[in-house]
């Protein structure tokens, strides 16, 4: 039995708020040092944009390096990275420099997020217990770090902020380096605790590996773990767009609606916790569907609460505790699915999709609404995401199958 399976390192989960705080302390950074130069609307949009690009082409990349290479060793190469680029932020108030810098840092910040995800997958086996408080204690960090960044920004400005940038990412490190390595794949060479030589040709995607990720998808479980993902990125897609635009179009304000999205981040946390639990009680996938299912009819039947503010709070606080369970869950179905030494191909596969999804979403529900209106764009999207729901329970069945198959033989043991 792996040494850390009964009891996972606690400083995994202290790198977990660091390493998703980080990502959140620079988003919230971003557009007020832009508007702060005086650019404008499409450009500080351009910029919050601009973080996402190379995680969509290189996610899988990044992930494959991640098993080749070593976890913890990759991930604190992109913490390195970004801890050196934060004291440029302030020397660049020009539009294409800043846009570069960000490209090039938005990556780093996606991939340390990734390398932590990665090795608490690795090192806790999958559990979906140690997975759920991971992703509590990481939602500590994208709570708190807006909150810092902010009050950082209103004494002192961007070089304050992007000095504190630095030293969430010593914070991270240390973290990182209190963490074991996770055992490399015996593929690259004969003995799993010894490290692969790194060679400058190991900097450049390979087709191969790539085409093996997307290959993952073949597995039930990992297949269905994706669409779910997508759904639930789509479910934050009508939040982060089309949900603000009705808000706003019934009279709420800007702190009423804050507190919804709070809302659903500190349930989202609470109902992480419960996941080992919910996974042990039932059939894992179709815990996944039916929460993702209903996640979906909360947000989409939000113009059947007739604008009533308690309503829509319990709305979003069930919401988010249905994809705290979820979350874990949905990881831990997928880690298990792949085996040890394919974490990061599928962190990094996983990634991709959601940036995709991500960038794709926000804009056809834009044009739903404004085509149809913000009322009427919430059952057609409810309508079509239930409908996709379908296919997904083919493969649910299909993949709890294959589950119940590959257990068989071990309770016959």
């Amino acid at each position: 039995m792996p040494e850390f399976r009964s009891r996972p390192p606690a400083s995994l989960y202290v790198a977990g708020p660091f390493a998703m705080g980080y990502t959140e302390f620079y988003n919230f950074l971003i557009p007020l040092y832009g508007l702060s130069l005086g650019m404008s609307a499409g450009e500080v949009g351009m910029l919050v944009g601009a973080r996402s690009l190379l995680s969509v082409f290189l996610s899988i990349h990044v992930g494959v390096l991640m098993d080749r290479f070593g976890t913890r060793r990759v991930s604190l190469f992109f913490v390195w990275t970004a801890m050196a680029l934060a004291p440029v932020f302030p020397l660049l108030p020009w539009f294409w420099p800043l846009l570069l810098l960000q490209i090039v840092n938005g990556g780093a910040l996606q991939f340390a997020w990734s390398g932590s995800q990665t090795l608490i997958a690795q090192l806790a086996e999958g559990e979906a217990e140690y997975l759920g408080r991971f992703s509590f204690f990481a939602r500590i960090g994208t709570t708190v770090a807006p909150m810092i960044a902010g009050v950082a920004w209103d004494f002192g400005g961007p070089w304050p902020c992007y000095a504190l940038g630095f030293a969430w990412g010593v914070a991270l490190t240390l973290a990182l380096l209190r963490a074991p390595e996770a055992a490399l794949s015996p593929g690259d060479h004969r003995d799993p605790r010894r490290r692969a030589r790194f060679r400058v040709v190991d900097v450049l995607p390979r087709l191969p590996d790539y085409v093996r990720c997307f290959a993952l998808m073949a597995i039930p479980a990992v297949a269905t773990t994706m669409a779910i993902h997508f759904l639930r990125t789509a479910t934050n897609g009508v939040q982060s767009s089309l949900y603000v635009v009705y808000l706003k179009g019934i009279g709420l304000n800007g702190t009423s609606i804050g507190v919804l999205f709070a809302a659903i981040e500190i349930t989202s946390g609470l109902g992480s916790l419960f996941a080992g639990r919910m996974m042990r009680l039932g059939n894992p996938h179709r815990t996944m569907l039916s929460g993702t299912v209903l996640s979906i009819l909360l947000i989409c039947g939000t113009p059947f609460f007739g604008g009533i503010f308690a309503l829509l709070f319990i709305a979003q606080a069930s919401r988010g505790w249905l994809q705290g369970v979820v979350q874990p869950i949905m990881f831990s179905v997928q880690a298990k699915a792949v085996g040890p030494h394919r974490q990061g191909s599928v962190v990094g596969l996983r990634q991709t999709m959601n940036r995709l999804a991500a960038i794709a979403i926000p804009p056809a529900v834009g044009a739903i609404a404004d085509y149809w209106g913000a009322g009427p764009g919430f059952v057609i999207l409810g309508t079509v995401l239930i409908f996709l729901c379908a296919p997904v329970a083919l493969i649910t069945r299909r993949a709890a199958r294959t589950a119940a198959n590959q257990a068989a033989p071990t309770l016959s043991d």
